[in-house]
C-alpha cells in the first residue's frame, strides 16, 4: 500500500513539475525554483545507484550506475558518450549481488521507470529526471565515516569545511571527487 501511495505522489508531483524533497519538508536548497529532486542534510544516508549486471546498450548521457557486470570488479560509473569510472578501484560485491533478485525473479519491463519533471522521456533508466532548468541535490553528509553501513553504489555530497566533494562507495572503499 505504501508503494502505491508513494507512486501516486511521485507521479502527481512529476506531472505538476513540482520539486520533490525526500526525507523531510525542508531540504537543503535555499532557492527551490532550480531543484527537481532533493534530500535532507545530515541524515547520514545516501542515494543508492542501480546495480547493473548488464550495461545499457544505449545509455543517456548523465547515466550513473554501479557496474556489477563482474561482481568481483564493481565500480561506480557515469556515461558522457563513454563510460567514465568514478571509483578508481575494484570492489568485490559478490555477497551484495547474491542478496539482490535476479532478472528471472524480478523481471524488469523495458518501459518501467519513474520520470520526474516531464510526462515522458526517451532516456533509458529506472529514475529519470527531465529538466532543462532544474537539477538534483544529492544527500548531504558531514562525513562519510558517519554513515553506519554504506551500501555498494552509494553516492553523497560531503559538506565538510575544507573537504566539500562528491563521494561514491563502490562496496569496498569511498572515492572522492572535488572541483
Amino acid at each position: 500500500m505504501k508503494k502505491i501511495i508513494l507512486t501516486i505522489c511521485i507521479g502527481t508531483a512529476a506531472m505538476s513539475n513540482a520539486q520533490i524533497i525526500l526525507g523531510d519538508a525542508v531540504g537543503t536548497s535555499p532557492v527551490k525554483t532550480s531543484v527537481l529532486l532533493e534530500f535532507p542534510a545530515n541524515q547520514n544516508k545516501g542515494i543508492i545507484l542501480p546495480y547493473a549486471r548488464t550495461l545499457p546498450l544505449t545509455p543517456a548521457e548523465g547515466t550513473i550506475l554501479l557496474d556489477s557486470v563482474d561482481p568481483t570488479k564493481a565500480r561506480v560509473k557515469y556515461y558522457n558518450g563513454t563510460w567514465v569510472d568514478l571509483s578508481g578501484q575494484d570492489a568485490n560485491i559478490t555477497s551484495a549481488i547474491a542478496a539482490q533478485p535476479t532478472a528471472l525473479q524480478a523481471p524488469e519491463l523495458p518501459a518501467a521507470k519513474v520520470i520526474i519533471g516531464a510526462q515522458t522521456s526517451t532516456a533509458n533508466g529506472v529514475l529519470v529526471l527531465e529538466s532543462t532548468t532544474k537539477s538534483m541535490v544529492l544527500p548531504i553528509v558531514a562525513d562519510v565515516q558517519n554513515i553506519p553501513s554504506p551500501s555498494p553504489g552509494m553516492m553523497v555530497y560531503v559538506n565538510k569545511a575544507g573537504a566539500k566533494r562528491l563521494a561514491v562507495f563502490n562496496g569496498s572503499k569511498w572515492s572522492f571527487w572535488k572541483p
